[in-house]
């Protein structure tokens, strides 16, 4: 590990596919970061869609590059879309079905994991595999790095339409973080209440199923502010 400058969804979704993206991909890394210390901590992101950043105008404009170039973070996004704890997982592709191994593989500092909203389109067939691969994930990345910190955000949510399903999965994600000693932010699926597709005031973009820049800007703001109230702050 290096040394450590750290103080402590194109069309509806399927039912089985979850939130897929209609945008251009956002690269693995973030492009055209400004030149960072040598030593500048490293952030491996895992998530789906909503990070990975689909529906922004451009890469820099989702919510993980704002708050990595803020930080003076190198970024490594693994995000994709549609993916979930269980969602997508066999379907991948070789290279892209262990994202885990590959966040190990990042030797990061910090781990942002931001999973859990594809699954409420598998839940009613899939709930005790979701809740298994869970706590699997969880638990195969603190034992691979162990030295990493990591931080578990409850899943982001897209609709006013809330399915039961979605705090289950939520209470699910916050247990197995508490069990691995990570750090949990609450309260993600609720960041776009009110400007979801059919609201006045959207901030969703032209597929009305992913943010546009003012609602990845907005997410931004909610992680910057939950990161700097963590103990020790990040």
């Amino acid at each position: 590990m290096r040394a450590r400058r750290l103080l402590g969804l194109g069309g509806v979704a399927s039912l089985l596919g979850g939130l897929v993206g209609c945008s251009p991909p956002a690269p693995e890394a973030a492009p055209s970061a400004p030149a960072l210390d040598a030593d500048a901590p490293v952030v491996s992101f895992y998530g789906d869609s909503y990070t990975r950043g689909t529906g922004a105008s451009s890469p820099e404009k989702r919510w993980s590059t704002i708050v990595s170039a803020e930080r003076g973070w190198r970024e490594i996004n693994r995000s994709e879309n549609g993916l979930g704890f269980v969602n997508r997982r066999s379907s991948m592709g070789a290279g892209l079905n262990d994202i885990p191994a590959l966040v190990i593989d990042d030797d990061p500092d910090i781990v942002f994991v931001t999973m859990g909203l594809n699954d409420n389109f598998s839940y009613d067939r899939a709930a005790d595999d979701i809740r298994a691969a869970i706590d699997s994930d969880l638990r195969r990345l603190r034992d691979g790095l162990p030295d990493a910190r990591i931080i578990v955000v409850e899943p982001f949510w897209y609709t006013d339409d809330r399915p039961a399903s979605v705090d289950v999965i939520a209470g699910w994600v916050e247990t197995a973080a508490d069990r691995i000693g990570a750090d949990h932010i609450d309260g993600a699926s609720h960041w776009l209440d009110g400007h979801y597709s059919t609201s006045a005031d959207s901030w969703m973009a032209s597929d009305g199923l992913h943010p546009n820049d003012t609602g990845y800007a907005y997410m931004a703001e909610r992680m910057d502010a939950a990161l700097r109230a963590f103990d020790p702050p990040l």
